[in-house]
């Protein structure tokens, strides 16, 4: 685990921007049952960002997350091949992690990049898929 004071590292001249994409994203969350705002910023194989929030609704359960929203909006434009994800949440003391259903869904993608962890003060960790989904299963396992 290395902790980074804030910018840094690859994916290069895009990673500033994808912090500030997550950040920027959780501040549209809707969340107005658990008011803990998250923000994702998803950056595809030709260099695109797409952002999302998590969206809460009175049925709880029909709620989605800040990753599978930016994912989503990823794929209906077109968009499958993925390089990085920056998340942010208003987490002061720890680094904002995805939930389990989440990991699934970025899973489908791959395991092979990089999940941008950040804390509310701009600090982040990266972790590979794979570290944050070990043991996985994928679409390759249906072939077999």
């Amino acid at each position: 685990d290395t902790q980074h004071p804030a910018p840094a590292a690859p994916p290069g001249k895009h990673l500033q921007l994808l912090l500030r994409c997550s950040r920027e994203a959780k501040n549209c969350a809707y969340c107005p049952y658990s008011r803990f705002p998250v923000g994702a910023a998803l950056l595809t194989a030709s260099g695109e960002i797409f952002s999302g929030c998590n969206v809460e609704n009175a049925c709880y359960s029909l709620g989605v997350c800040a990753e599978r929203t930016a994912i989503q909006k990823a794929i209906s434009e077109g968009h499958t091949s993925f390089r990085a994800m920056a998340i942010a949440s208003d987490m002061g003391d720890t680094f904002i992690v995805p939930c389990g259903a989440c990991r699934q869904v970025m899973r489908e993608f791959g395991t092979d990049w990089d999940v941008y962890l950040t804390k509310a003060d701009g600090s982040y960790i990266v972790k590979r898929l794979e570290e944050l989904l070990p043991l996985s299963f994928g679409p390759e396992d249906l072939k077999k």
